[in-house]
């Protein structure tokens, strides 16, 4: 790790103080580690016998701040693991947990992530919604924006749309839409520096002052966005309090129809993690004038999204028809509609009284309208990746699961084709897609032919080697 600057050891002994030397210490020390559980695949009737093995191989001990969150040796690799690729866990940094912890989203809320990527929040916010109500995520970076859609892809959450759009641009769109609202804030993330040495090399006190006027750019769109008695969360991965509590006294004294519900600061020499700061924001239930609530009419230019309902509907057909042959035991989440962009078809949410409805797409880009189903190719309908992910072993006609340090998922995971002598246990060999599953847990499809297992694994996402 580069030597800290000596500009920020002035400014980190003045907010310090007597824990000053701790701190300098800490940042001697390895970085931490950490991987939260995704309950959506990992429910409590079948977690236990993963966990012991992933407990066992990754030295997993609990993080007191999260309920699904662990700390891990940073001599194993989880990220890895088939477990990872099957999307049983998320990798992130332990003190990062906390802020969607403090947003504390419920089952049946419209939940946004105004800054997403890469997936951290998202998929925290996600695994707590549990499919019910609606998780709007926004990147503004294109790049960024596709490994969000991946990660959330990964971990089979259908109830997630991902946009790309600027902050200002968004609240034209969704004025008071929001109950709950996490702003994990752009910073000049002085909690990366043990795990990123460039963060470390790149500071300057000019990158806090123009990141804190950054932050003071987004927070009022933010705050727009939010309905009346609704909450949001401000965290950064910094220590510095002009971008922490000075932003947000900056922000209370131009709103006051918001207060603070309390902050947390995490440091890496009070306990496990690599540093942040979340303030909890809570809005009145009577919206004040003096707010600057943006105009509620529709934005200029906003056209209904070209997705060709008769499209649709006719794709829609042939998903069906997949469905019975392939996936007999799974059912399309309730209150979606569905979707079809270019050829790819999707299942896109939509509860009742969403801040986003279909016909609201229009002029807004949009990396992943909902569950992707799939793709039809010259009449015919292929599964997507996403699907695979979304689905259960159980629920699929043709399965096959191979334990996972086996080497028939180490050649899946390549992009190999696999012998199949399992036949259809009618002495046949199978047809048909299949999921391919680790100790039961889904990582993508095949199709069966003539005794072989056709891979199907996206080519972007094989490991090597």
């Amino acid at each position: 790790m580069p030597s800290l600057p000596p500009t920020y050891v002035e400014r980190i002994a003045a907010q310090l103080g007597d824990e000053t030397q701790a701190f300098l210490r800490s940042m001697d020390e390895p970085r931490s580690y950490g991987l939260r559980i995704n309950t959506l695949k990992l429910e409590p009737a079948g977690a236990s016998a993963a966990m012991r093995g992933m407990t066992g191989e990754f030295g997993l001990s609990p993080v007191p701040w999260s309920g699904t969150g662990f700390s891990y040796d940073g001599g194993s690799r989880p990220g890895k693991h088939p477990y990872h690729h099957a999307g049983l866990y998320y990798i992130q940094e332990p003190s990062a947990m906390i802020a969607a912890e403090l947003l504390d989203p419920r089952p049946g809320e419209f939940v946004l992530d105004l800054a997403a990527a890469p997936g951290g929040k998202t998929t925290q916010i996600a695994v707590k919604l549990r499919g019910v109500g609606l998780l709007v995520a926004n990147e503004i970076h294109p790049g960024r924006a596709r490994i969000l859609s991946e990660n959330v892809e990964r971990l089979g959450i259908a109830g997630a749309v991902v946009v790309q759009a600027a902050p200002g641009e968004l609240a034209k769109r969704l004025p008071g839409a929001f109950d709950k609202i996490m702003l994990d804030a752009p910073c000049s993330g002085e909690g990366m520096f043990r795990k990123d040495p460039a963060a470390c090399a790149e500071w300057s006190a000019d990158a806090v002052t123009a990141c804190a006027a950054r932050q003071r750019d987004i927070l009022p769109d933010a705050a727009a966005m939010l309905k009346p008695g609704g909450r949001l969360v401000y965290s950064t991965c910094t220590f510095n309090r002009e971008e922490n509590e000075e932003t947000i006294a900056w922000f209370l004294d131009l709103h006051p129809s918001f207060r603070l519900v309390s902050t947390r600061r995490m440091w890496p020499h009070r306990g496990e993690g690599e540093g942040h700061f979340a303030a909890v924001l809570e809005k009145a239930a009577e919206d004040a004038a003096e707010d600057g609530v943006p105009d509620k009419r529709p934005a200029k230019g906003v056209k209904p999204p070209r997705t060709r309902a008769g499209g649709a509907i006719a794709a829609l057909k042939l998903y069906e028809a997949f469905a019975q042959q392939s996936l007999p035991g799974y059912a399309l989440p309730g209150d979606g509609v569905p979707l079809l962009f270019g050829d790819s078809l999707y299942w896109y949410p939509q509860p009742a009284g969403s801040p986003l409805p279909a016909e609201s797409l229009g002029g807004l880009r949009t990396h992943r309208p909902g569950l992707h189903l799939g793709d039809v190719r010259k009449g015919r309908f292929e599964p997507s990746h996403a699907l695979a992910h979304a689905v259960r072993q159980e629920q699929a006609a043709l399965v096959r699961d191979y334990p996972a340090d086996s080497d028939a998922v180490d050649a899946y995971l390549r992009g190999e084709a696999l012998f199949d002598d399992a036949g259809d246990g009618a002495g046949e060999a199978a047809k048909g897609w299949g999921l391919l599953c680790a100790d039961g847990y889904p990582l993508g499809w095949f199709k069966a032919s003539g005794g072989q297992l056709k891979n199907h694994y996206p080519k972007g996402l094989r490991t090597t080697g």
